[in-house]
């Protein structure tokens, strides 16, 4: 069976409150989210107080990288930061590993996961003219650059950088992340809520590379309309047959409701439906 998570809720304000409720609900970790201001590198760096919380709840963490995350842009000055960025956070994921071995399960690898970023569009009378596509060689060779980064920086530590589906790969996305998996360094994140609310265009292109998942965002969701983030049973999506391919792929499965409400229901939505998942 999947190890179940949580993301950082929005309505707790802090670590502990986040841990907390982890604990109560009988989760086994808490994916740490880089867009929150409390999660920021130098905040994540204070593994001493993150190991002491997680200690005293009985968990572990995941790291979900910031979503602005864009290595390739075009400003060097920019897309550098987002490298020193990744370099940190692969730094922090490291130190955490003993807090997975001890709470978790050592045959999973410790998951940073990871958005793509679109890039910007030109806007012309008859089409949008995507600049990562016009461009491809430009953007082909940095994430050749921030794959041989990351296969430095990662070593032969057991971690992983996932890349997640959100509104639709890009086809020069696809080409790049097919370059990424080439490399033990790199799985895929599988969010099938994002994936239900746009009529699960990525789906083929993750079965493709159904070797490759090793990170699951769970969530209910529909087509029409477009809803996702949705608890456990108030969507469309097939549920089981999503988390019988998450166990199949000995996948680690984050909670990815919004709201602590979803997520108790949530978890009474697994209990019920005889899916195991207490710590």
């Amino acid at each position: 069976m999947p190890q179940f998570g949580m993301p950082t809720l929005i309505e707790n304000r802090t670590l502990e409150d986040n841990a907390a409720l982890c604990k109560a609900l009988g989760l086994r970790f808490i994916e740490l989210n880089m867009n929150f201001p409390e999660y920021q590198t130098e905040r994540l760096e204070q593994t001493n107080e993150l190991i002491r919380v997680a200690e005293e709840a009985g968990i572990y963490y995941t790291i979900h990288l910031d979503e602005n995350l864009n290595i390739a842009d075009f400003n060097c000055l920019v897309a550098d930061a987002y490298l020193e960025t990744v370099r940190r956070s692969i730094e922090v994921a490291k130190k955490l590993l003993p807090l997975r071995d001890r709470f978790g399960d050592d045959s999973q690898p410790l998951i940073l996961n990871m958005h793509m970023h679109h890039g910007i569009y030109i806007t012309l009378p008859d089409r949008k003219v995507q600049m990562y596509d016009r461009d491809f060689d430009v953007y082909k060779r940095s994430f050749a650059i921030f794959r041989e980064k990351c296969e430095e920086w990662i070593g032969d530590s057991d971690v992983k950088i996932s890349v997640e589906n959100t509104d639709g790969f890009r086809e020069y996305e696809k080409k790049v992340i097919e370059d990424l998996l080439e490399s033990p360094c790199f799985g895929l994140t599988w969010d099938i809520g994002h994936s239900k609310a746009i009529g699960e265009v990525d789906e083929p292109f993750l079965r493709e590379h159904q070797d490759r998942l090793i990170h699951f965002h769970i969530h209910d969701g529909s087509e029409e309309p477009p809803k996702n983030h949705l608890a456990l049973g108030d969507g469309k999506i097939d549920l089981p047959e999503r988390l019988r391919l998450a166990e199949e792929r000995h996948a680690r499965c984050v909670l990815e409701t919004k709201t602590i409400e979803a997520l108790k229901q949530s978890c009474i939505w697994l209990e019920k439906s005889g899916f195991a998942f207490r710590n």
